[in-house]
């Protein structure tokens, strides 16, 4: 452990660098001077703050706001630091562990950067090469499932999609979208006649199946199913948001207005942006 006056250095060290950082968090764990809170957390209370900075990061690029970009990215990094002191604290792993190990990885799945190989291939190829030896990691790990190893803590949207990826890679998909509409049209009858004649559980089934068939469908069209819906959110924020301006302009509200007043405001918004 570092004396106090060496660690007040780092600490308040603007040029202290990620020695800074693991200072700062191993300060805040600390026992005896740390911050309540921070003692108090585990790997599990941590967790969920991690996804939410992965999906600030997220949105902080697809607005374009490069200039809040640094300071999301350092939220994210915070809960990497983290989760490594609270690693190091129960004798699991430490910082160094994880960049060892990201980097062992990065090296091994390039070999035509690091290696010997040609990197003459297509981008296509080089993916292909990337999940065969993914693939023959996973052998080593013991992994007996096509799908073991796909994240249960993953957008469902997201880890249905890398589901459906990996049952595909042994065979196990449609060869053609109009197979997935089909499909598609298919699971919304069953969920017609679920909600009229069964269960909410079951119901919830049917919706979910639905949802799965949805998420193949993006696969098919090479998008990915949960960039396309924060983009619709966007839209319908920003065509409500509209709509709130437009009934303000006529001193009224969206809780004072009603359906076929909003939904006319809405088409309004909707051609005005589609003009443009």
């Amino acid at each position: 452990m570092k004396k106090n006056n060496e660690s007040d250095q780092l600490v308040n060290n603007p040029n202290g660098g990620l020695p800074r950082l693991l200072e700062i968090m191993r300060r805040l764990r600390d026992p005896e001077t740390g911050c309540p809170w921070d003692i108090e957390q585990d790997f599990k209370s941590v967790a969920p703050y991690t996804i939410e900075e992965a999906y600030e990061v997220a949105d902080t690029i697809e607005r374009g706001a490069m200039h809040e970009l640094p300071g999301e990215l350092g939220d994210l990094l915070l809960n990497v630091v983290y989760h490594s002191q609270m690693g190091a604290e129960a004798g699991a792993f430490d910082f160094n562990d994880v960049m060892r190990g990201i980097s062992d990885k990065m090296v091994h799945r390039h070999p035509h950067v690091f290696g010997e190989e040609s990197r003459d291939k297509s981008a296509e190829q080089q993916v292909a090469d990337w999940e065969e030896i993914k693939a023959k990691e996973r052998a080593g790990q013991k992994q007996v499932s096509v799908l073991d190893g796909v994240a249960t803590g993953l957008p469902g949207l997201t880890r249905a999609v890398k589901l459906q990826n990996r049952a595909a890679r042994v065979g196990f998909d449609w060869p053609q979208t109009d197979m997935v509409l089909d499909k598609i049209v298919e699971e919304t009858a069953e969920l017609v006649e679920a909600r009229e004649k069964l269960t909410t559980l079951e119901v919830e089934e049917e919706f979910g199946d639905l949802m799965f068939v949805i998420a193949n469908l993006a696969r098919h069209l090479n998008i990915d199913p949960e960039t396309a819906l924060r983009k619709a959110n966007q839209k319908f924020t920003r065509r409500f948001n509209a709509i709130e301006a437009e009934l303000a302009k006529q001193g009224s509200s969206p809780a004072q207005s009603n359906l076929n007043e909003m939904d006319a405001l809405w088409d309004k918004v909707k051609a005005r942006e589609k003009a443009k």
